[in-house]
């Protein structure tokens, strides 16, 4: 799988800090991996446009949809429970 960083998610991502920057690329690694490694907990977000949604860590979520072989990242904000 590949990853392809939309304008949006770019403009977005920069707004953290260096630290949630560092967990999310963590975190893109475990994706690569598998979808289902359990710490990203990546479950269909919007089923009708197939945006997934995947943690960053407690707070931070990420959003994406799946593309033939490529994870199309969408956004990255914070998580309002």
């Amino acid at each position: 799988m590949k990853v392809f960083y939309t304008p949006r998610f770019r403009r977005s991502f920069r707004k953290f800090s260096p630290s949630i920057q560092q967990k999310f690329e963590k975190q893109i690694g475990y994706l690569l991996q598998d979808i289902r490694y359990p710490s990203l907990r990546a479950k269909r977000y919007d089923e009708e446009r197939r945006i997934w949604q995947a943690r960053v860590d407690d707070t931070i979520r990420f959003y994406f949809v799946v593309n033939d072989d490529m994870y199309i990242l969408l956004d990255i904000a914070r998580h309002l429970d």
